[in-house]
Parts: structure tokens; sequence; C-alpha cells
């Protein structure tokens, strides 16, 4: 018997694809590497990069915790695999994934009950806020939990609810926000009281990063986003005009080490990024297929993953 979901899509098509994919799901087999795939551990950098530039910075003022380093960083992994989890099955019982190309997703391919993935959503988002309180209780900044509460919020409400802002075109400034500015400002403020200029900026150089790759993989979902009635900025603004704001997202950062190069001798290894951010630029600029923008989105996080390490560390040493 199948479990009907009152907040999918209003489209026949899409309503006749979920309660498909549910009734599937209900008996499909499926190995632990299938919730590992579910789980997109390619996203991963994108939690990382911030915390080791918060955590570059509160080593730079003189504040930093190991532990409370730490701790921030579970939150934002346990945070994102839980986003993961959420998208897919947000995406999969609104039928959205019906429409999708490129590797299946749990509950959109119909081998997993959506119930199984939304608990597995639910679980990690309940270990991010375990984690959070952890770290509040040590820190002792207790106005943190607000931040925390608001961070599970956007997270469900990016695919879920009746009206998710990701299908909205809003996801890359969400994005921006929360995987730039308040997780690197945030690891600093928890180990530090003290604001500087260089945490503000740096957050927005991490978070254009996060930006690249979604804009990047909405720019590859462009012709499925639009056949499933799902409005992303890519959809909005077109393939042309993604491309280019996909450059500008990828160039800003570098914004970061000219500013500071003068100050901080580190900020040299920065460049090293280019490395994978140029390649990154010219393919998306000539990509004809999806898997050559599956490739930018590799190229892409392993850019985000090194600027925020090596940013990290030209702030601390």
């Amino acid at each position: 018997m199948s479990t009907k979901n009152p907040k999918r899509s209003g489209n026949p098509a899409l309503r006749a694809a979920a309660d498909d994919l549910i009734e599937a799901g209900e008996t499909a087999h499926v190995t632990w590497r299938d919730w590992v795939s579910g789980a997109r551990l390619r996203t991963l950098p994108l939690a990382i990069a911030p915390v080791a530039v918060g955590a570059g910075i509160a080593h730079m003022l003189q504040a930093f915790s190991l532990t409370l380093s730490l701790l921030a960083l579970a939150v934002a992994l346990l945070l994102q695999i839980g986003v993961n989890y959420a998208n897919d099955y947000s995406d999969g019982v609104r039928g959205t994934d019906a429409f999708r190309v490129g590797p299946a997703r749990l509950t959109g391919s119909g081998r997993v009950n959506p119930k199984h993935v939304l608990t597995l959503a639910l679980v990690f988002f309940g270990l991010a806020a375990v984690a959070g309180l952890a770290a509040v209780v040590i820190s002792g900044r207790w106005w943190f939990l607000a931040v925390g509460v608001v961070a599970i919020i956007a997270a469900w409400f990016y695919t879920g609810g009746k009206r998710p802002y990701g299908y909205a075109g809003l996801g890359e400034l969400v994005v921006f926000v929360f995987f730039g500015i308040v997780a690197t400002v945030g690891t600093v403020w928890l180990q530090t009281e003290i604001s500087n200029q260089e945490m503000w900026v740096a957050g927005a150089g991490v978070g254009f990063f996060a930006v690249a790759v979604l804009v990047v993989n909405n720019l590859r979902d462009i012709p499925t986003d639009r056949a499933a009635g799902k409005r992303t900025l890519a959809v909005r603004i077109g393939e042309r005009w993604t491309r280019v704001l996909y450059v500008v997202c990828m160039v800003l950062p570098f914004a970061v080490p000219l500013l500071y190069g003068w100050a901080y001798s580190g900020m040299l290894l920065v460049w090293f990024v280019l490395a994978a951010a140029i390649p990154a630029i010219i393919i998306t600029l000539t990509a004809r297929t999806a898997r050559e923008l599956i490739i930018v989105l590799q190229l892409t996080s392993f850019a985000a993953l090194g600027y925020g390490l090596l940013l990290g560390a030209a702030f601390a040493f």
C-alpha cells in the first residue's frame, strides 16, 4: 500500500511519477553503496572549506580551539549530508527526479521507500544538532542555538515544503549566505568574540565557490528542471548567462589573496587553486554535454576545498 504525499507537485505527470516511485520503493532492494551514493560525498568539500578558513582566522586571532573547530566541522558535514538526503526525498516524492538524467537518486529511482530516506535525513539533522549543542555548551555562546535552528530550517526548505526556495531561483543566495558567510564567521565567533574584516571577506570568497558548484549543477540540469517545472536561477536566466555567472563566481574568490597578499605571505599558495579553476572555466564556456559539466563539478569541488584549506593556512601562519 503506497503512502501519498499531499505536498508534492500539482502537475499530474509529476504526481503519477511520484506515486509510482513510492510504490516501487517499498519493495526495492538497495546496498550500503546506494546509501553512500545518496549522501553525495562530492559535495562535502563545500562544508569543509568555510570551517577551514574560520579555524585559520581564529588561529590568527590567538583563539583557536581544536575541539570547537572539529565540532563546527561536524555540524557542517552532518548538515550537508542531511541536506543531500532531504533533497533526494523531496525531489523524489514531487516526481521531479522522474525527468533526471545522470546518477539515479534513492527516492527518484524507486529503489527506496521515501520514508526511509526522510528518516535518514532527519537523523543527520539530529546529529548536527547534537554536535552544535555540544559546541554551544563548551563555548557558552547560547545564541548559536538560534543560528542552528535557522540553518536546519533553510536546509529543509531548499526543496521541501509547499514553496521550496530552490525551485524559485533563490538557492544560490542561500548557499552563499550559509556555506560562505555563516559557516566561516560562525566558526570564528564560536571561538572568540573578536570580529575582523578578514572573516567576512574570506567568507564571501568561500561562498562564491559554493555558489559556483550549484550554478554548474543547475546549468547541467536546465532541460530536465524546465520539464519538471523547477524554476532554478539557471532556468530563469538561461544557459548563456548561467555560464557567465559561473565564471564570475569562480573569479571573485581570488580577490581575497589579491587584497591580503601584502599582509599574509601564505596567500601566494592560494593562487595554485587556479590550476583547477581555469580548466573548469574553460570547459564550462565550451561544454556541449552533461558529461563535460560533471567534470566541471568535480574540478569546482576540488578547487573549493583547496581554496578553503590554503586560505585558512595563509591566515593562520
